[in-house]
């Protein structure tokens, strides 16, 4: 029975690592030197400020600062008894401020306390000195979460507080506060602590606690707080729970859901070789292992990120949170890589990930994702392809071979030279040149390929219809009797630009999630030549619907300031303007579906003036 009170008492007195290793003074702080030194010239000259906004993403210290604010400002020791920044011996109310229970430092959740009756009470206490303490500190905690009221109320405080008292601020959310509460404070914007600096204070502590971690270990946790000690502390404070003594990179990785830092290179590498099946069996059993698909393809993207920027920036590869393998590979890749292959793996990326996060089957596109890239590696790029073009329709840099026949003046080879890309083995070899394709891929001897047939050069016709507006477009799809789309083509449907061959617009939030690829198909078929329909971030111009409903209510003003009609209407008490025939107007075929025909807000009936 003793020993069980004992182990009662024990695990009554844990504290949590982020609890145990708060910072207590500005020392402590950790990569927040701009704030402290501002602080610090701020109080040796006696500047202090009556009101403090920290600004920040979670688990930077905001509170901790806070507190340790409040408690410069009521420092007082048997031989200090000013503000000071410097508290390397507690003082008098030290303690008691730090653990959050000193009578003249409140401290209030503005999450659970919202309303103008919660700042009314601080209004009406502000006006009575600190008990005990130099100075009576509020510290408002996610002060972003006040009411509007809440904040007007303490507007007039705020900006003529009595000299005894200092308010402090705290939020995640700086956007959220209003102008009038900025400007009458001194803003400090606590940064995202660097990840190496994370990693040295978790070691840190681990020497502290007696627990041995390895480098590949804190790496991952240190990566996995994005700038946030406090969720780093958090993570490797159940990492030691996790682990049964050291912990370990598995360890991490299995607790995280993490895939193996050196297997996802190695999967990176497969997909620049070009080598599907590689790739799928590598993902296939990272998947296996445990690692979820989305998180996979990121930190794919993380790498080649990583490649990307060591390419520009060979320092990087030094970063102390990076792994040996990371460090190393990374450098040998950024060398062998083009920028442009970069840029288009991460786009991939980019997509994948998202595409991956709202599938029903997250593995199967995660497959497909890694399918398009490591097909992607032995294409040419965009600028291969125009190169080219203007060499005669020679060789593409990277070994694609010339269509028969060269590039006709005038552009009319580009059908035929992007044809035989298309349809050619492309298979870049390993050098360090300008070219930018994929530089991991083993090259095609070059009598095989030469050896393949290249298809005739196409002749580019010239395009039977011209679309020079989105009138234009309703009427093509009119003549071919498509009378649904020529609906949605009205609806919804915002210009931005019309050329030969591209479409640029903008869509009404009520657009089909289709509609473009449809659109686009059916505009090839009725054209005889590919179209290039892109959505727009412009907001474009009036969809052809809105354009008619503006006629209509022009025309129906108009209507009733016509004096006749206005005499008909006085004359016939009760009557009203329910239409007006517009000529030439672009009407809707009758025998559209009525769920796409379009809401005129009037009626069509005979008796219409």
């Amino acid at each position: 029975m003793a020993d069980a009170g004992k182990d009662a008492s024990t695990n009554a007195a844990y504290r949590v690592l982020a609890r145990k290793y708060r910072p207590r003074d500005f020392t402590g702080l950790i990569g927040q030197e701009p704030m402290v030194r501002t602080l610090t010239n701020a109080f040796s000259t006696g500047r202090i400020a009556q009101a403090w906004m920290l600004t920040g993403v979670r688990g930077v210290g905001k509170t901790t600062t806070a507190r340790i604010l409040a408690r410069a400002l009521n420092y007082k020791t048997d031989t200090i008894d000013r503000p000071s920044v410097d508290l390397s011996v507690a003082g008098q109310h030290c303690d008691a401020i730090m653990e959050g229970r000193h009578v003249d430092v409140i401290e209030m959740d503005a999450a659970s306390h919202t309303g103008i009756d919660d700042i009314r009470e601080i209004i009406e206490q502000v006006r009575y000195a600190p008990v005990s303490a130099r100075y009576k500190v509020y510290i408002i905690d996610e002060v972003h979460m006040l009411s509007n009221q809440a904040f007007n109320g303490l507007l007039k405080t705020l900006e003529e507080p009595p000299p005894h008292v200092k308010f402090i601020f705290a939020t995640t959310e700086i956007r959220k506060v209003p102008i009038t509460i900025l400007s009458r404070c001194q803003r400090f914007d606590l940064r995202r602590i660097d990840a190496a600096l994370i990693k040295q204070h978790l070691a840190h502590i681990g020497s502290l606690e007696g627990v041995e971690a390895e480098d590949d270990a804190l790496a991952m946790v240190a990566r996995a707080a994005e700038g946030s000690m406090r969720d780093a502390q958090s993570i490797f404070d159940q990492a030691i729970a996790h682990s049964s003594g050291k912990v370990t990179g598995e360890t991490v990785r299995d607790m995280l859901g993490l895939a193996d830092r050196a297997r996802i290179i190695d999967l990176f590498e497969l997909l620049m070789k070009g080598d599907v099946a590689g790739a799928l069996n590598e993902f296939r059993a990272q998947y296996d292992a445990g690692a979820d698909p989305a998180t996979v393809l990121t930190e794919i993207a993380e790498f080649n990120h990583l490649v990307t920027r060591v390419k520009f920036v060979p320092a990087a590869a030094g970063d102390a949170s990076l792994s040996q393998d990371e460090r190393t590979r990374g450098l040998d890749y950024s060398k062998q890589l083009s920028v442009r292959v970069l840029s288009r793996t991460w786009q991939m990326l980019l997509k994948g990930i998202s595409e991956v996060q709202t599938a029903n089957r997250p593995v199967n596109a995660a497959e497909m994702v890694l399918i398009r890239i490591a097909h992607a590696a032995t294409l040419p790029t965009l600028d291969e392809a125009l190169k080219s073009l203007e060499q005669g329709g020679g060789i593409p840099a990277g070994g694609a071979p010339r269509p028969n026949g060269g590039a006709r003046p005038g552009g009319g080879g580009a059908t035929a030279t992007a044809a035989a890309i298309a349809t050619q083995s492309y298979a870049p070899p390993v050098t360090g040149g300008g070219g930018q394709t994929m530089r991991l891929v083993a090259s095609q001897p070059q009598a095989e390929m030469q050896a393949q047939p290249a298809p005739a050069p196409a002749v580019e016709a010239e395009p039977a219809v011209r679309l020079n507006s989105l009138s234009d477009l309703a009427k093509l799809a009119d003549s071919h009797r498509d009378v649904a789309l020529k609906v949605m083509i009205r609806r919804f449907l915002r210009p931005v630009s019309i050329e030969p061959g591209r479409l640029e617009v903008s869509l009404t939030p009520d657009a089909p999630r289709d509609f473009v690829p449809n659109l686009s198909n059916r505009l090839k078929e009725w054209t005889g030549r590919p179209w290039m329909v892109t959505v727009s971030r412009e907001e474009g111009g009036a969809t052809l619907a809105e354009i008619d409903d503006e006629r209509r209510e022009t025309a129906m003003m108009d209507a009733r300031n016509d004096p006749a009609v206005a005499a008909i209407l006085a004359r016939f008490p009760g009557a009203k303007i329910v239409n007006v025939t517009i000529p030439n107007a672009a009407d809707v075929e009758d025998d559209a579906p009525a769920d796409l025909m379009p809401d005129p807000g009037i009626d069509d009936d005979d008796d219409d003036f």
